[in-house]
């Protein structure tokens, strides 16, 4: 994991109503690596992620993904220009993201849930497209339910389909906002599963999990982030069995005490 990351955070800064949520944020994320970020509710974990595709607005610092400064462009006088909301949104095409909901149309089948954005974006021919996303669906263990639409589709079969539709635009990165959360725990290992197969295949990862155990198996990285601030970062070995960090240990602490007491 050499040269350029793919993903670099600089210094980045977000309030909502004074109310400091990330607080000077560095992060560099190498080719084919995947970082899960853990920590508490509120601690600005899906603020971080929602910066790196510029669906929230750093108040300061910057984000690059793949060498290209997103939302911005410099002036040339040291400062930074918005650039305009077009061409954030073909920056974002690169930035596939998956959310905690699924956010899949209704009334479009799996199938067509996923070949709208090539379509629109991208420029596929409706045939290339379809080609496509008929290839992701088997991938994320779909085959035979293209034609299936979202209400006839458990919360775990939806969440492939939304990870397919992501995949559909060929990012250079995938970001994925606890992802498994929404879903009854049965269903949880098979979106685990589908995205630890992308892991296999070399895809760029940020990862925001409560799931500790697929955390230590996935990660090439684990961040541990607090009250808005990365306090720990390391192999997850490190990080989730022997932390250095007092409030990583504290954390983990009360995490193992919640898993005891569920029945």
């Amino acid at each position: 994991m050499s040269g350029q990351p793919m993903v670099r955070l600089v210094g980045l800064r977000k309030s909502y109503a004074g109310t400091p949520v990330l607080r000077g944020v560095d992060l560099e994320v190498a080719r084919g690596e995947v970082v899960c970020l853990v920590g508490a509710s509120g601690s600005g974990k899906s603020t971080l992620l929602r910066c790196v595709n510029h669906l929230e607005t750093p108040d300061a610092g910057f984000v690059e993904v793949d060498g290209e400064l997103i939302g911005y462009r410099p002036d040339g006088r040291g400062r930074l220009r918005a650039l305009p909301e077009g061409r954030i949104r073909r920056q974002r095409a690169d930035i596939g993201m998956v959310f905690q909901s699924f956010n899949l149309f209704p009334n479009l089948t799996a199938l067509e849930n996923v070949v709208e954005a090539p379509i629109s974006v991208r420029g596929l021919s409706r045939a290339e497209a379809r080609a496509r996303a008929s290839e992701l669906l088997a991938q994320v263990g779909l085959a035979g339910r293209e034609h299936s639409y979202p209400r006839r589709l458990s919360g775990g079969q939806q969440q492939r389909v939304a990870i397919a539709r992501a995949l559909a635009m060929r990012p250079k990165v995938m970001l994925f906002d606890e992802p498994t959360s929404a879903l009854d725990p049965e269903l949880v290992g098979e979106v685990l599963q589908t995205i630890q197969t992308l892991a296999g295949q070399g895809m760029t990862m940020l990862v925001v999990t409560h799931e500790l155990a697929f955390a230590r198996d996935v990660a090439d990285r684990v961040a541990f982030v607090d009250e808005g601030r990365i306090l720990e970062l390391g192999p997850p070995e490190d990080v989730l069995t022997t932390p250095g960090h007092p409030r990583t240990r504290a954390f983990l602490g009360r995490l193992a005490q919640t898993t005891t007491r569920e029945p």
